[in-house]
């Protein structure tokens, strides 16, 4: 078990929010993560769940910006939220665009050279990284959940959707749904993955929904009708594949709602309540 680093402890809402390091061995590199303990942590172990962040985003986007501890601390829910890529690994061209590199894991693991070294979100997203938190801190491992927004969505959703058995439910805020038929998401898994266009199916939630099913919650879905990247959301892709495969949704356009993290904030104290109803 690699060695925790704290790097920051805020009191907030009762609770502490954190940020750690370590030295991770799916990523073969240096990994930052918050965590937020809600006072009930103190005394019991509590329900966790991990967020996902999109294109562009550390940690410390999501935990500065959310306002999620309010809610977390009234429900006694922790949140760990990673990184979205390695970093420090030097690997030519994975600063060339925001779309593919650095924050922009995917929640792939890369089999494509030279991206296969580090590149693996997905394994440390599951494995390696919830072992870590529940080696070093008062959760439930028992009770998991995972959402996220725009990939880190389209994360939480394959995440998901391929370890049933890992996570009681999960929704998403604006996720990308069907990467392997958006430019961004085409762009990523041919280099991360290669030409062969069969084991890109695994990290698309439309296929995953089809393929796999889904017998937990509905996962809870919502998606502002201004985000100007609704033509790379495709969020119906999502709703079709669900109605395909007979597996409840729950899909809410919000009038009015974009992309950015004001759209995140409006409606992270539901998720937060969902969650938290089925980790009872």
């Amino acid at each position: 078990m690699s060695t925790l680093k704290q790097l920051s402890a805020n009191k907030c809402w009762g609770g502490t929010q954190f940020t750690y390091s370590h030295a991770a061995s799916e990523t073969a590199c240096t990994m930052r993560f918050s965590v937020y303990l809600p006072p009930q942590a103190e005394t019991a172990k509590v329900p966790v769940l991990y967020w996902l962040s999109g294109l562009t985003c550390t940690e410390e986007n999501f935990t500065i910006k959310a306002g999620a501890q309010r809610m977390a601390a009234q429900l006694g829910l922790a949140i760990v939220a990673p990184d979205t890529s390695p970093r420090g690994l030097n690997i030519p061209g994975e600063a060339d665009s925001f779309d593919f590199g650095l924050g922009a894991g995917f929640y792939v693991d890369a089999t494509e050279v030279p991206w296969s070294q580090g590149y693996r979100m997905y394994s440390y997203v599951t494995q390696e990284l919830p072992a870590l938190i529940n080696a070093h801190f008062p959760v439930d491992a028992d009770r998991v959940a995972l959402s996220g927004h725009s990939m880190g969505g389209h994360g939480a959703l394959v995440c998901a959707l391929r370890n049933p058995q890992q996570y009681r439910s999960v929704s998403a805020l604006a996720p990308l749904a069907a990467p392997t038929r958006c430019a961004w998401g085409r762009n990523a898994f041919s280099r991360y993955l290669g030409a062969d266009e069969s084991p890109w199916q695994h990290y698309d939630s439309t296929r995953l929904l089809v393929s796999h099913g889904w017998k937990g919650p509905a996962p809870l879905i919502d998606q502002g009708d201004q985000d100007p990247f609704l033509p790379m959301l495709q969020p119906q892709l999502l709703a079709d594949a669900a109605a395909e495969a007979q597996v409840a949704l729950t899909l809410r356009m919000q009038p009015g709602y974009d992309h950015s993290y004001f759209f995140v904030q409006s409606f992270i104290a539901e998720h937060l309540q969902f969650h938290a109803a089925n980790l009872a």
